[in-house]
């Protein structure tokens, strides 16, 4: 009997919403090479894709940067609910609330 087959899986290509998860770490710098390949490409077919992105990079230059220090407790918690809820997760006025 012959050896097993090797079978190289390409992996599949990605969907908006993939991609706009992994837009901030391209920006940042901080994708893989492979993830920044499967972005480009998804960005050379989808118009909708390039115009989010380039408006990121336009609200990135004009707002400038901010860390958690420079926003008030509120704002910051706000963020963080706003953040959490995007992900499924719990919401951080509620982990607040037991503190």
């Amino acid at each position: 009997m012959g050896g097993a087959a090797i079978v190289k899986l390409r992996p599949s290509p990605l969907v908006c919403r993939q991609a706009v998860e992994l837009m901030s770490d391209y920006l940042d710098g901080a994708l893989s090479g492979r993830d920044t390949r499967r972005l480009e490409k998804h960005l050379a077919v989808c118009e909708s894709c390039r115009t989010y992105l380039e408006q990121l990079r336009l609200t990135i230059s004009l707002s400038g940067s901010a860390g958690p220090d420079d926003l008030e407790p509120a704002a910051l918690a706000e963020l963080v609910d706003v953040f959490r809820k995007f992900r499924g997760g719990p919401d951080a006025s509620s982990e607040n609330d037991h503190a």
